[in-house]
């Protein structure tokens, strides 16, 4: 309210000027612009932005560079003028005394923002996928991929991801960035929005090398599960890295650390479109609840996560970025009563939940063109027992090998890819953590004729896959897949 009090002042002093101008341009001008600065008068004074007794104010300084008044001097109209100057003087100055009067009761980061162009610290991007999948041919027992629920003969087209982000640097040390998602529970038939990260960056240092991350956001496990869907040429993830924390996130507090040309570069990574994972610290070490995204804690204990990735720039210009990552701690499955023999058998498990921990290896070159990726992950994890009894930590390991070309022409830009997918281990975040089997190669073409719109075709060939969202947990053999997406990016 007080900066449009201001700018109305504003206008009333060019009015103002303008009489002025006028006066001493000539007589026959004089008459002209007073006519038509009373007319632009009025309309203010009809939707409120003046008073009335501005108006009239106003208005006796313009009469007196009438013809009738012709003889007085340029000086005396400038002492009338002078008179009208005062009081606007006098309102701006009442305005902000009302500003300064109300600072105390407003919040300090608001109070803040407000004094500058707040709406230049915060920013609202996301993207929408829509997507439609047909099994081609397939072996019984149906496929099952617990991350795409378009694969399913109930569904046609879905929307996978429908993302709004929000985020902005309201104070010096504080950064915040919070994301919805907006059909964001996969295992849900029916539309749902879901919170997917909700964190604060607190700098503590001014070059903004050192920082604490706190709340909801993304575990610093797997240099594919930190990259983000929007920039993913591949559906899904791969399912070795995935099942160590399905959704990627979790409630946690980290501490990172950056050198100054890492921070530049994980930025130029996602700036040029060669699909990095984004700012995650070349040092990151933390602990996270570990019992899942949205899931509340079940043991009481937390797990340890650290994680080493560093991006080399080589004399050519190619980006080179390789990491090593680990964490720790206890995790209870989620479990359900299957029949065994003719009787109901629930599997038992500790009432701290069996011991998860892993390590992965990550390696990197970026498409420029050609690019390769490529992680591996092996460690012990939360798995039902061969009798279908109890839940106990077993042997797991897995990874992928992703090979994509990236051109760009005038038409836009292709990028073609192909993945091996692979994993022998369980799935902890399963009813019973049943042990999963997974081997299937994926073929795809992703296109942007612009950066507003991308379009992705995958054929995917199954050669192994476990079902895991029923109990028996049988394998599907020899599927084949074709998937289509739309992605909108804003």
């Amino acid at each position: 309210m007080g900066r449009g009090r201001v700018r109305e002042c504003a206008t009333l002093r060019r009015l103002t000027a303008l009489a002025v101008a006028a006066w001493l341009g000539g007589v026959g001008q004089a008459l002209a612009a007073n006519d038509a600065m009373l007319k632009l008068l009025q309309v203010l004074r009809d939707r409120g932005s003046i008073s009335a007794q501005e108006y009239e104010d106003i208005r006796k300084v313009a009469e007196a560079s009438d013809v009738a008044d012709v003889a007085e001097t340029p000086a005396e109209v400038g002492k009338r003028l002078g008179t009208v100057e005062q009081r606007l003087a006098e309102q701006d100055k009442a305005v902000a005394g009302i500003k300064t009067s109300t600072e105390g009761a407003v919040p300090p980061l608001v109070s803040k923002a407000l004094s500058g162009k707040w709406y230049e610290k915060i920013g609202l991007r996301g993207y929408t996928q829509v997507r439609y999948a047909d099994v081609l041919t397939e072996e019984v027992p149906p496929l099952e991929v617990p991350a795409d629920r378009s694969v399913n003969e109930a569904e046609s087209i879905v929307i996978r991801r429908g993302r709004f982000i929000f985020s902005g640097d309201p104070a010096e040390h504080l950064s915040l960035y919070a994301q919805m998602d907006f059909n964001g529970s996969t295992g849900a038939p029916d539309f749902s929005v879901q919170m997917r990260d909700l964190y604060g960056d607190v700098w503590l240092d001014s070059k903004k090398l050192w920082r604490v991350r706190i709340g909801q956001s993304k575990v610093p496990f797997g240099w594919v599960n930190l990259q983000s869907s929007q920039n993913r040429a591949t559906f899904e993830r791969p399912d070795a890295l995935n099942v160590a924390v399905e959704g990627e996130r979790d409630l946690g507090a980290y501490l990172m650390w950056n050198t100054a040309a890492a921070k530049q570069r994980f930025r130029d990574l996602v700036g040029l479109g060669l699909k990095g994972s984004g700012d995650y610290g070349a040092v990151a070490f933390g602990v996270y609840s570990g019992q899942g995204l949205n899931r509340s804690d079940q043991n009481g204990e937390v797990h340890v996560v650290g994680r080493a990735s560093y991006p080399f720039k080589l004399a050519s210009g190619q980006y080179v970025e390789l990491g090593v990552q680990g964490y720790r701690g206890r995790f209870v499955s989620p479990v359900q009563a299957i029949t065994l023999g003719g009787a109901s058998v629930t599997p038992t498990q500790d009432e701290k939940g069996a011991l998860d921990e892993r390590v992965a290896v990550s390696a990197v070159w970026y498409p420029q063109p050609l690019g390769i990726e490529a992680e591996w992950t092996f460690g012990r994890g939360p798995t039902l027992s061969d009798d279908f009894r109890r839940i106990d930590a077993d042997s797991l390991q897995g990874g992928y090998l992703q090979v994509n070309y990236r051109t760009q022409g005038r038409k836009g830009t292709w990028v073609p890819f192909t993945r091996w997918n692979f994993y022998d281990g369980s799935r902890k975040f399963a009813k019973n953590a049943p042990r999963m089997h997974v081997n299937e190669v994926d073929f795809g073409l992703e296109f942007a004729r612009w950066a507003e719109l991308e379009l992705t075709a995958m054929v995917s060939r199954t050669f192994s896959r476990t079902r895991t969202g029923l109990f028996p947990y049988t394998e599907t053999r020899g599927a084949t897949r074709l998937g289509l997406q739309a992605q909108i990016n804003y």
